[in-house]
């Protein structure tokens, strides 16, 4: 690299970041603030800098076109302004700052170097960070998608996969050596195969973006395996790729979604942009709050030198800026666009929607989003919670988004538990949760029903454990939540009882029946499937280990339960009248007596008031019309079998007397007390008793034979 001022043209403001020309790279840097900007290259990611060339200033944006560099090329900017904390300016050219708008970032932070950017007092640091940063890398976009579309998939349809890309193959053996734990490894088909015979139809990735590890996880030798402290909003998580960290992630992420979405698979991305990985103000100075602090951040008002944290982490970004929006939809339109994802899942959502405080469903962010004619078609999910006032906001975001529900995780997992009072509850969420969906003519498509997530107990770890076990984080356990409404079976922990351990097994054939058999988007945590633990930690974002890894060495327990799990997707995909759009609400549909959900008494009888104000009552069943009212995409009917759901949360077996349905007898779908009973094995005649054994659920369809119109 020649050290000339002829390599450098004055350039273009725009687009941000920097973009690969035919005979050179263009860089543009937003800094409202600054007084000037310097652009660092570097010969290797690691190595010295080489060359620092000052920016032209247009507006608030930064800029130069460089000759003679191309793809690879590593680099970092340097900002200079006041140091000011007091009034919220953090300027400090001593530290070499990540591009916003990096494609890619190849190497890693090394927290024993000068990162902060404070100094005694309130003076800046005067040590040079460059040694211990990594370095943004120029990228060519250029890629054979070779044909690739995305499936659009219908809400209605969708069964959603939630999984960490590391931990999904890192232990997989019928995976390359070189490819465990990588975005190469998604794409292999052992996994792809697994995901399609389990009826999944989109994988929720936890964060991609280029994250930090931070100074304390480091010094008590953790990593950030979940990755929710991004730092690179562009770019593609370096540890992930098998092609190395100069661009080949970015190549490597895109293999991944075109192999996926040839096997009709969708690719949903969970993306942070509530927060940042610099945290508080004793945080590290490595992008964001060296570009120009007090317009990324939201600071306290009256006192500047701090930030408003609705986070939990430190920061809140400040979506309400311009350039802040302007860099999220940015970046959320390069995922689409660029490298072809199909959705996201927004942790925290309701922090992107405040205004000067208080949530707002008229918030900047929604609206762009609502308008922007890519986002507005892809899919949507919010994690419609924050921690700060007024946060919880389920419910609230409007149409097109839906919400992950965790009022179906806790009341199921109160109604298997045994608690009382809680059938009124669950007959909300089988049936999509009309309670809270039902404002702005939402559909049930709104409520993404999950039972796990990555954010606490895996399935086997739900029915083993009551406590927490979270030591091996380093927080003296006092992180992850205390309260999981957990039953461990009768002993806590592992066990060899033969009798505690059936129990076991079959709460959670319990759980993922309900999961499948309720209205709304299900999404299931990758893993519980093959029977997956955490040995009890709930909270296992720094355990990058065989804690977090998928264990593929099935044993004959967990190949039981991954072909129950297996049998409940599908017979979900199989029938219609599992998957509605519009919410039922007891009506009329055809004839006298059919309804579109009739609610059962285990005597057979149509509930009364009474019986859902009974607070003992664990037993009732809900028979689902047929005649579904619905139209395809083409126009013809839906229409489905009748079926019956019978759940029965007791301690003792119950026979439970089917109702009539022209005489028709029902066949068995699935029964969670017996699971080894194959699809339509057994007939049973309306009118008669079926023994309902205790803690169990069991899924009958009419027995008449029902073509589309």
């Amino acid at each position: 690299m020649h050290d000339s001022h002829a390599l450098l043209l004055p350039g273009r403001p725009s687009p941000l970041g920097s973009t690969l020309q035919a005979d050179g790279v263009n860089f543009a840097l937003f800094s409202q603030h600054a007084t000037a900007v310097d652009l660092c290259l570097f010969d290797e990611a690691g190595g010295p800098e080489k060359v620092r060339l000052p920016l032209t200033r247009s507006g608030h944006t930064w800029h130069a076109f460089v000759r003679d560099i191309g793809p690879g090329q590593p680099y970092g900017y340097r900002v200079h302004g006041p140091y000011e904390p007091a009034r919220g300016k953090r300027f400090n050219p001593n530290k070499l700052l990540l591009d916003p708008y990096a494609r890619a970032i190849s190497g890693n932070f090394d927290w024993t170097g000068p990162l902060q950017g404070y100094g005694l007092g309130d003076a800046p640091d005067p040590d040079d960070s460059a040694p211990a940063m990594p370095k943004c890398v120029v990228v060519d976009e250029g890629f054979d998608w070779q044909g690739d579309a995305p499936p659009n998939i219908a809400w209605h349809d969708t069964v959603i996969y939630e999984t960490h890309v590391k931990g999904l193959t890192k232990l997989h053996p019928e995976v390359p050596v070189d490819a465990r734990g990588t975005y190469r490894g998604v794409a292999c088909w052992p996994v792809i195969e697994h995901l399609k015979s389990l009826g999944v139809t989109a994988v929720e990735l936890l964060p991609v973006h280029h994250h930090t590890t931070g100074k304390r996880m480091t010094s008590l030798g953790l990593p950030n395996y979940w990755g929710y402290d991004g730092v690179g909003y562009f770019a593609p998580d370096s540890r992930f790729s098998s092609y190395g960290d100069r661009g080949g992630q970015v190549w490597e992420f895109k293999e991944m979604v075109r192999e996926l979405h040839r096997n009709g698979i969708e690719v949903i991305l969970d993306v942070v942009y509530n927060h940042t990985g610099e945290g508080d103000e004793r945080g590290a100075t490595v992008a964001f709050r060296g570009i120009d602090n007090e317009v990324y951040y939201r600071l306290d008002r009256g006192n500047p030198r701090r930030y408003v944290d609705w986070t939990g982490t430190g920061n809140t970004l400040n979506v309400r800026h311009p350039q802040v929006l302007r860099l999220v939809m940015d970046s959320l339109r390069y995922w689409v666009q660029v490298m072809h994802v199909d959705g996201f899942r927004f942790d925290l959502a309701a922090s992107l929607t405040r205004g000067a405080e208080d949530v707002d469903r008229y918030s900047s962010f929604l609206g762009a989003v609502h308008q922007d004619p890519v986002l507005s078609q892809v899919k949507l999910i919010a994690e419609p919670w924050d921690l700060g006032y007024g946060g919880y906001q389920a419910g609230n975001f409007p149409d097109p988004w839906t919400e992950w529900n965790d009022h179906f995780r806790d009341d199921v997992r109160r109604y298997w538990r045994g608690d009382q009072s809680e059938t009124p509850s669950l007959a909300y969420r089988l049936t999509g949760s009309s309670d809270i969906y039902t404002a702005d003519e939402r559909q049930t498509q709104a409520s993404i029903n999950f039972v796990t997530a990555h954010d606490g107990f895996t399935l086997h770890d739900l029915v083993t454990y009551t406590r927490k076990r979270n030591l091996a984080n380093g927080e003296s356990n006092r992180d992850g939540r205390d309260e999981n409404l957990t039953w461990n079976c009768g002993l806590e922990g592992e066990t060899k009882d033969p009798r505690v351990n059936a129990l076991r097994r079959q709460q959670q054939r319990n759980f993922l029946a309900t999961l499948m058999f309720s209205q709304g988007v299900p999404m299931l945590l990758g893993g519980d499937e093959i029977n997956r633990t955490q040995r009890g930690n709930n909270n296992a974002y720094a355990q990058d280990n065989e804690v977090s890894w998928y264990n593929w060495a099935l044993d004959e327990s967990a190949r039981a339960l991954l072909d129950f799990t297996r049998r409940v997707v599908w017979a979900r995909k199989r029938h219609p009248g599992l998957r509605r759009r519009n919410f039922l609400h007891g009506r009329i549909i055809r004839g006298d007596n059919i309804k579109d959900v009739t609610w059962l008494r285990a005597d057979g009888q149509e509930m009364t008031d009474d019986d859902w104000h009974a607070p003992w009552l664990k037993c009732f069943g809900l028979r689902l019309s047929g005649d579904i009212g619905e139209m395809d995409s083409d126009g013809n009917r839906i229409v489905d079998n009748d079926l019956l759901l019978l759940l029965n949360a007791s301690e003792i077996d119950l026979e439970f007397i089917l109702p009539d349905h022209a005489g028709h007898p029902w066949a068995l779908e699935a029964d969670t007390a017996r699971p080894e009973i194959e699809d339509g094995a057994e007939s049973h005649k309306s009118g008669n008793a079926f023994k309902l054994a205790a803690r169990s659920m069991v899924l009958l369809r009419d027995g008449e034979t029902i073509s589309t119109l």
